[in-house]
């Protein structure tokens, strides 16, 4: 029998640096690992089952550590069968009085625990949740939309008490489009008998993934990969099952994104066709020159993939400005890579990230590394294209998508740089230094 390497976790609190040799071409193929928030999805909506659930696919990245840190501490048992597969046993009784706080704290992945374990107790609290540093960002979606269902929810000055004296098919109409939101609807709904309506429901990557898990637990869900679901809920799921966790079209992008900015040619495997696919339209019309492979499907069966070849071009500035949107808009953290890459377009871009208060305020740290970028406001960038990078030294901000910008565009700058505290990197990418490294990167480890 050959001993497994014990996994080494980074611990909370301890600063890792990169140090980045900039200047230098990306060249070959690099794979699509699996997704970050399809993970932590699956991982919470697994509790729903009563029997053992073996989830492949799953990133070992320090989001996923800190959730696996929380359910053990309420009963689940956890284990990690291989190097991307975990098998999960939930106890008879969740002691939620034993929660992990300090690792609750770090990830609003937390909230995602209420659709599941309202189920399994009538009443318990969960800490107030952080996650990335984007601006307010309030629970009323999930509050509003699990109400109609019979859950209740009281804001404490540190926690969330949830209970529910009684739980109700309904009509949810949801108060915006979230993910999370939708997911934690998705779960309350999935064990309620009867059936619910979700209008005006996210339909992103992530939402699907768990979608697509439940129907392999027996729960039946119209309208997938649209903005209206209908949940045919049951009474109990009890059975031992395996799924597989589908790619991260988060990173395809970032890669992609890599390959621009370093002007460079590679091929980016097992990327999420339905979720790029306005993506390299806009690409296109920057002048991209690509090739995309036949379509092929991930490990569950149901998420298209493909093969794209990205080849070096000259960009040119789109006169529309770039936003995102629920899908099949421009994925929302998508939309920070399309910085580096106007960074490289001749003309002037201008980027609308009007979801988040804090985002675009973050990614103007890319000024320090010789980029022309302009605020115009808490949610609007105007970036002048074909500004020569330079190396410097720049702090992660707290905020994953802008820190992996900042590293990717780092890549593109002559010279030594350095990355401080690149936690917010190694909460969504996994094993990122040594896997750029492998398409020609030059990225050090500093501890």
């Amino acid at each position: 029998m050959i001993k497994k390497k014990k996994e080494e976790k980074i611990p909370l609190g301890k600063s890792i640096d990169f140090r980045v040799n900039g200047g230098k071409k990306l060249s070959g193929s690099i794979k699509t690992n699996f997704s970050k928030n399809g993970s932590v999805g699956l991982l919470c909506a697994s509790l729903l089952n009563s029997g053992t659930t073996t989830l492949h696919g799953i990133a070992r990245i320090e989001e996923v550590y800190r959730v696996i840190e929380i359910l053990e501490s309420i009963g689940v048992k956890v284990k990690w069968s291989d190097k991307n597969s975990i098998i999960i046993k939930p106890p008879r009784t969740f002691n939620l009085k034993n929660i992990n706080v300090a690792s609750a704290i770090k990830t609003r992945s937390i909230v995602m625990l209420i659709g599941p374990i309202i189920h399994k107790m009538k009443s318990f609290s969960i800490p107030h949740a952080q996650g990335c540093n984007l601006g307010k960002r309030t629970i009323a979606a999930h509050i509003y939309a699990l109400e109609k269902l019979g859950v209740k929810i009281k804001t404490t000055a540190k926690s969330y008490e949830i209970s529910a004296k009684k739980l109700k098919p309904s009509e949810i109409v949801m108060y915006e489009s979230g993910d999370t939101a939708c997911e934690n609807v998705l779960t309350a709904a999935a064990l309620i008998k009867g059936s619910t309506a979700i209008s005006f429901a996210s339909a992103n990557y992530m939402v699907q993934e768990v979608c697509f898990f439940l129907e392999a637990l027996g729960v039946n869900i119209d309208g997938i990969g649209t903005s209206t679901l209908m949940v045919h809920g049951v009474s109990e799921i009890n059975k031992n099952i395996e799924y597989w966790n589908s790619e991260d079209p988060i990173e395809s992008m970032m890669f992609i994104s890599a390959g621009i900015i370093t002007d460079s040619h590679i091929k980016i495997t097992r990327a999420p066709m339905d979720f790029l696919a306005l993506e390299l339209e806009k690409l296109k019309r920057m002048h991209l020159k690509y090739k995309v492979s036949k379509v092929y499907y991930s490990y569950n069966g149901r998420t298209k993939l493909a093969d794209i070849e990205i080849f070096p071009s000259k960009l040119v500035a789109l006169n529309d400005k770039l936003h995102s949107n629920p899908y099949p808009g421009i994925n929302i953290d998508n939309l920070p890579f399309f910085v580096p890459i106007a960074i490289r377009a001749k003309g002037q871009s201008m980027i609308h990230d009007w979801v988040y208060e804090n985002r675009a305020i973050y990614l103007t740290e890319l000024n320090r590394l010789g980029a022309n970028i302009t605020l115009a406001d808490p949610h609007r960038l105007y970036i002048i294209g074909g500004t020569p990078l330079k190396a410097a030294q720049v702090v992660c901000p707290p905020a994953l998508r802008p820190s992996m910008v900042i590293l990717i565009s780092m890549l593109a700058a002559p010279g030594t740089s350095i990355l401080r505290n690149v936690y917010m990197i190694n909460r969504g990418y996994e094993d990122i230094a040594r896997r750029l490294n492998s398409i020609g990167a030059d990225i050090k480890i500093l501890k």
